[in-house]
Formats: structure tokens, sequence, C-alpha cells
């Protein structure tokens, strides 16, 4: 199957994203979500900036950003289904998550990835610049 990057669209129009399908890619393909609920996964998509990647009308990715607008964003659940990986939409997706123009002049972004790196230090993201500085909460079961 050919895609071309001219056949891909990125929108943040929360009524276009297909909640079924996120929530099944994260609680069964992802290493990061299993364990959520449609409901969170609902709640998440609610209260964040999020990014749909389409192919037509079908959605083929998504990211969510949680961000005060102002100095803070955290990055997560950024995926592109299997069938269209490794054809250059995930570095489409991030391009469009930093140049929009909400999450300009933000102080700090964070994310956590397993096995992501290469792809979001072609972004900027890098290890933590003062880990000694930094602290979390994490749920037991936290990824």
């Amino acid at each position: 199957m050919q895609t071309s990057l001219r056949d891909i669209e990125i929108s943040t129009d929360n009524n276009r994203l297909d909640p079924d399908l996120i929530h099944r890619f994260l609680s069964e393909e992802s290493y990061w979500a299993q364990n959520r609920t449609l409901e969170q996964t609902r709640t998440a998509i609610e209260n964040s900036i999020c990014f749909g990647v389409y192919r037509g009308e079908r959605q083929i990715g998504f990211a969510r950003v949680v961000s005060d607008r102002a100095t803070f964003a955290y990055l997560g659940d950024v995926f592109i289904v299997s069938e269209y990986q490794g054809r250059g939409i995930g570095k489409m997706l991030m391009s469009a998550i930093i140049e929009h123009p909400e999450l300009q002049g933000l102080r700090r972004w964070v994310l956590a990835t397993r096995d992501a790196h290469s792809l979001y230090e072609q972004y900027g993201f890098s290890g933590l610049r003062f880990p000694e500085r930094w602290m979390e909460r994490a749920a037991k079961d936290a990824y």
C-alpha cells in the first residue's frame, strides 16, 4: 500500500477523533496504557490538546498534549497504527505538535518513552536537564 504524506491530514478538532480506535490502540497495542478504561481515555481527550492523524476519513494516528499553554506541556499517547508506521507520518505529527500556535514559547516539554528516543530527539527532546530537581508520584502500574 502506497501512502503519500500529501494524503495525510492532521487535525486538532476533537469532534473528528475516534475514541474507540484510540482506546483500542492504547489498551491493546501500547505498553503504557493497557489498563486505561474507555472513560479515562475519553476524559484525557476532553482535557488535552489532541492531534488526530487521518488518511481520508480514517483515523490512523493520535497524540495529545496536556498544557497550561503558557509554560509547560506533557506529550503523551503518541501513536501511528502499525500498518502506517515507518512512512514519515510520525515525524509529520511531531512537527504539527511542535509548531502548534498554542504551544509556542513554553519553558518546558516532557514526555516518557521506552523506545522512541531517536524520534523525539529530532524535535529537541533530551534527558532531563536537572534530574536532581524532578520528582514524581506514580501509580503502582505506571510505565
